[in-house]
């Protein structure tokens, strides 16, 4: 367990946090919300300890191993991506040397009967247990799993990791940390550069995890699938919901609802008090009466409510010009990319009118075939935009075409016409520009804040055909939905290419899958596309183990000299139930007592939230030892559940 006590964060004489006191426990799945800029990733940091606190400390426990992901790194290029995910075994690799030292020094040493002996033997058996509890030689089969879990494919193992864009190299990263198995993950924004299958295998990983897992995210679908806690970071406090992120949304409205019933009744309370006050302060006969009642306000603990964003803000795109009932076709469109090809002989249609996906894997061709219908490349085949139509393009580096000589607002400003320029700063601050934010150049703006205001600017343009290329990647939830409900109030026609499926789902009505050089067509949803593709898997699965079967069925001779083994002696049948008999007892009783240790965990961190600091403090140290305790019989079960597999 990771404890924060009265943790505080200034900033040059800004409170970020103020006495911020909570638990992480071992196997909490943890979602820190709030606003941006509330302090989420530097509360990351802070676990990580990466950064110090004003005051206030974080106790965690020795030898406890974090992963911490940022959203921003280095990247070193001089390895392969196999090579680069291999760093995270260097422990594993330490250990593989020592052993193979050690092996080599006990078969020249006769000091059989020495303590020195004895002391060595022990130390080579803890090496060679905590070698496989670390995976021993298994760790390049694990390394190929999650590369590929996370989109590589094996061809790119040998590929040196310049060779990658930013957002594939932030994958590497994902892969190590994930390959370390530490005690606890902090990941800050893991899905801004993973496509949809990606984000699906992380969410089962982490899911199915044993250690702890606090996570930063504006993927809602992520949230509510991976996580069971919600912390919300408010005005510098916290608030703590034992909930995913919608539950907590729900548990929240009612928490501001409780709380601004209360401020009101004590607004009410100081009103009349203060009435009472002024009506009285001169008067001989109730002098007694209103210094009580200047005393009683001076002591009242005034209730502050929460930043609670209740604005119903409405952002409508200009209306579409008509265009023509086609909005855009691709006939026999080929492309590649010197001998890469990304598609072949690809055929699509779009009418007016249509919000439709492109999803797929990364490297797929879905930002090729949106540059592609914008003639930013060549390519063979033919891709023609129907009558009239006008578009507007948000790439991933649209942000770069600012002017950075503008401000915030005159950006928005000289595209915005009709009403809507009455409501620039209000849509701005949707978009997270508040305040003197508006007035900053657009050169000292950080990639995420252009990309943000270049999202803004497309919202003003009038056109009917919007391609939009990884919109959500840098707004927060709240931006998200705004964007997304101006989406489908839109009467043109949208082409999006996105890994969100929180932002997709009840956005589009087709789904085009980029996959094998081709684009294939799914009706329905994005969840209906997902459902599919499981159903696809299982198929293509239950047709692979069709064709095995069948070939087990013609070669039986095979399947004859597989079954035969050698018959055991009668003692050593005997020696081999003794031994499973004990490797099931070993194995029970570890599980008995992990459940026992766990319940008293459990119900000591229960008493921690309403004891006094001594208490608590007891408290605290009874559960480390505890801990302690449990990851030793842990790791006694993993042995003997080794072991009885090895006899199943």
């Amino acid at each position: 367990m990771i404890s924060i006590n009265q943790l505080t964060v200034e900033f040059g004489g800004f409170r970020l946090f103020e006495n911020i006191t909570y638990n992480i426990n071992s196997r909490d799945r943890l979602g820190l919300a709030g606003k941006n800029g509330a302090g989420k990733s530097t509360m990351l940091k802070i676990i990580a300890g990466l950064q110090q606190p004003t005051s206030g400390v974080v106790n965690v426990p020795k030898d406890y191993r974090i992963g911490y992901l940022p959203q921003h790194m280095n990247h070193e290029n001089t390895r392969t991506v196999f090579e680069e995910a291999e760093m995270a075994f260097v422990e594993l690799k330490s250990l593989q040397a020592d052993i193979a030292r050690m092996n080599d020094e006990l078969a020249v040493r006769t000091d059989y009967e020495s303590d020195a002996y004895m002391k060595f033997l022990t130390q080579l058996t803890e090496k060679t247990e905590r070698l496989e509890m670390l995976g021993g030689a298994n760790y390049q089969a694990e390394i190929e799993t999650t590369l590929k879990g996370l989109g590589f494919e094996r061809k790119d193992f040998t590929r040196n990791t310049g060779e990658f864009s930013g957002g594939w190299r932030m994958r590497i990263e994902l892969a190590k940390i994930l390959l370390s198995k530490p005690d606890i993950f902090l990941l800050d924004e893991p899905t801004n550069h993973l496509d949809i299958e990606s984000i699906q295998w992380l969410e089962d990983f982490l899911k199915d995890y044993s250690g702890a897992v606090v996570v930063i995210s504006h993927d809602r679908a992520f949230l509510d699938h991976v996580t069971n806690r919600t912390i919300e970071i408010v005005l510098g406090k916290i608030y703590d919901y034992k909930a995913n992120y919608s539950k907590y949304l729900i548990l929240r409205q009612e928490r501001f609802e409780q709380q601004m019933n209360a401020y009101k009744n004590q607004q009410k309370m100081i009103e009349d008090t203060e009435k009472f006050i002024e009506r009285f302060r001169y008067k001989a006969t109730k002098a007694v009466q209103v210094q009580s009642r200047i005393k009683q306000l001076e002591k009242i603990d005034r209730i502050e409510v929460d930043e609670f964003d209740t604005s119903a803000l409405h952002i409508k795109f200009p209306p579409a010009p008509h265009s023509g009932a086609v909005t855009v076709r691709g006939r026999h469109v080929t492309k590649a990319f010197g001998d890469h090809v990304v598609l072949k002989d690809v055929d699509f249609e779009v009418v007016r009118g249509e919000k439709v996906a492109f999803v797929g894997r990364n490297g797929e061709g879905k930002t090729t075939m949106a540059r592609m219908i914008m003639r930013e490349l060549e390519h063979e085949g033919e891709i023609v935009l129907g009558h009239n139509v006008k578009v507007g393009y948000f790439a991933q580096n649209q942000a770069d075409l600012l002017n950075p000589d503008d401000t915030v607002f005159d950006t928005v400003d000289k595209v915005a016409v009709g009403d809507i320029r009455t409501k620039i700063r209000d849509l701005l601050g949707a978009f997270m520009f508040g305040g003197d934010d508006i007035d900053k150049k657009v050169a000292v703006l950080s990639g995420g804040e252009r990309t943000r205001l270049a999202m803004v600017r497309l919202l003003l343009e009038p056109v009917n055909l919007l391609v939009l290329d990884e919109p959500t990647n840098h707004l927060d939830i709240r931006s998200k939905e705004i964007l997304k409900k101006a989406i489908k109030d839109f009467d043109g026609t949208v082409i999006v290419v996105s890994h969100d499926r929180e932002f997709l789902d009840g956005l589009v009505t087709r789904v085009f899958e980029f996959r094998n050089q081709k684009m294939k067509e799914h009706i329905g949803g994005i969840y209906d596309f997902l459902q599919d593709r499981k159903l696809e898997n299982l198929r293509e699965l239950e047709s692979r183990q069709n064709t095995t079967a069948a070939k087990a069925a013609v070669q039986p001779t095979v399947t004859e000299k597989v079954a035969e083994k050698p018959k055991l002696s009668y003692e050593e049948q005997k020696e081999y139930s003794r031994r499973k008999n004990r490797a099931e007892k070993a194995v029970k009783e570890c599980e008995a007592r992990i459940e026992q240790l766990e319940t008293q965990i459990a119900e000591n961190e229960q008493k921690m939230l309403s004891c006094g600091n001594n208490e608590a403090i007891r408290l605290s140290e009874q559960c480390e030892a505890l801990k302690t305790e449990l990851s030793a019989e842990m790791e006694r079960w993993e042995k003997a559940q080794t072991e009885l597999e090895q006899f199943q």
